[in-house]
């Protein structure tokens, strides 16, 4: 069984940064592609950004795109979710979950979910 933890989450004033990671303690084999997903309150869940199991392509949701950084480190088996600029609207609870599909946007093609960590922006 994997399992995925998501660490990092908070409270942070607008403009701020904060830096998610996901440690998947029992996926040894980093063939698997890496999301970042995330659901506010009332909101249908959404994709946040993707990356390959090299770490040589990403994708972004157009509303994070220059602000968020998906980065992954195979040694550690972690991810990484740097967050720059945060709005209030990035508010939400950010799941990372894992793929064998390429840069999947869709959470319905990813086998393996963490628990979700709480992201809160104040205005």
């Amino acid at each position: 069984q994997v399992q995925l933890v998501e660490s990092g989450g908070g409270l942070v004033q607008a403009g701020g940064s904060l830096r998610l990671s996901c440690a998947a303690s029992t996926l040894t084999d980093s063939t698997y592609g890496m999301g970042w997903f995330r659901q506010a309150p009332g909101k249908e869940r959404e994709f946040v950004a993707a990356i390959s199991w090299t770490g040589a392509r990403t994708n972004y949701t157009d509303s994070v795109k220059g602000r968020f950084t998906i980065s992954r480190d195979n040694a550690k088996n972690t991810v990484y979710l740097q967050m720059n600029s945060l709005k209030p609207e990035d508010t939400a609870v950010y799941s990372c979950a894992a793929t064998r599909r390429v840069l999947s946007i869709i959470s319905g093609n990813y086998d393996y979910w963490g628990q979700g960590t709480q992201v809160t922006v104040s205005s």
